[in-house]
């Protein structure tokens, strides 16, 4: 499997948002509240999709299917708010690194399990000795972030 370079690029991108993401809902939870800030969050996303989406028509225009998805592919909203809420929770206790690898290490670990058993529709990738090896190191490396 080939991996195209600018998928990856945009993946580093969103990884670097989340970062910042992070830092932000957390400054916001220690005003506001962590449930306050994760419906904050959610609002002004509204809002801006809204406006991509109906005032300056970008996306492919396909809501109408919305009815032909199946229902396990709505959970991904309440996924949203378990994810914005556990950001901001764990991000002043921890600290942005120390969350951001426990978040990276835990999205790898089930993007594993995914891609493996092909779930969601997905295509199977299988897991291999050197992904294993990878995760390794990666869990060694989490392990060095949290060392003092």
């Amino acid at each position: 499997m080939e991996i195209p370079a600018l998928a990856l690029i945009i993946a580093a991108l969103a990884g670097m948002a989340m970062a910042v993401q992070g830092s932000l809902n957390a400054a916001l939870g220690k005003i506001i509240g962590n449930l306050e800030t994760t419906l904050v969050v959610h609002v002004v996303g509204l809002a801006v999709i809204s406006a991509a989406l109906f005032l300056f028509r970008l996306g492919k225009g396909h809501l109408y299917l919305l009815k032909d998805a199946p229902w396990y592919t709505y959970l991904g909203g309440v996924l949203g708010v378990l994810i914005i809420f556990g950001v901001a929770a764990s991000i002043p206790r921890a600290g942005v690194a120390n969350a951001t690898t426990a978040i990276i290490i835990g999205q790898l670990i089930t993007a594993l399990l995914i891609d493996h058993f092909g779930l969601f529709g997905l295509e199977k990738v299988p897991f291999t000795f050197w992904k294993g090896l990878g995760l390794a190191c990666l869990a060694a490396g989490g392990y060095l972030m949290f060392c003092r």
